[in-house]
């Protein structure tokens, strides 16, 4: 997947997200994408900008990706 694509998904759980779980949405973005966005070396800040979401959202996606090593994910859209 691309940045861009990277980005529409971001976005699209983001806007999909209970008022109240719209970080928690973002740290599992993070967490399915982790390996993704690594091995592509892609650029946090650039997709949470291609989202069109407060960039200040980067972080919450890099501290996603830093859980990906400790957490094994249960099935649950968002």
């Amino acid at each position: 997947m691309t940045e861009y694509g990277l980005a529409i998904e971001l976005k699209k759980r983001y806007d999909n997200a209970k008022r109240n779980e719209v970080v928690v949405a973002i740290h599992l973005f993070g967490i399915d994408y982790a390996e993704e966005i690594k091995n592509n070396h892609y650029r946090i800040k650039e997709i949470v900008k291609k989202a069109g979401i407060s960039e200040a959202y980067a972080t919450e996606v890099s501290k996603g990706i830093r859980l990906a090593a400790y957490v094994e994910r249960k099935r649950r859209e968002f």
